[in-house]
């Protein structure tokens, strides 16, 4: 359990300092993610980002594991 905190850990701390860099990559405005703008009332379904990210952690779990 520790070893996974620790990981969880560094992996949240890494995607922070990375952030200005993933934010530039267009994540959160790709085809296929829903906005949906009312009059004081603001959702947002990322659906194809919640996709590609999902593919990128299992490929990345998975080549750890190997």
């Amino acid at each position: 359990m520790q070893k996974t905190l620790i990981t969880l850990g560094i992996a949240i701390l890494i995607i922070g300092l990375l952030w200005p860099v993933i934010s530039k990559l267009g994540l959160g405005r790709l085809p296929g993610d829903i906005v949906i703008r009312r009059e004081g009332f603001t959702g947002y379904f990322p659906i194809t980002t919640s996709i590609i990210v999902s593919i990128v952690v299992s490929v990345v779990i998975w080549w750890f594991r190997r």
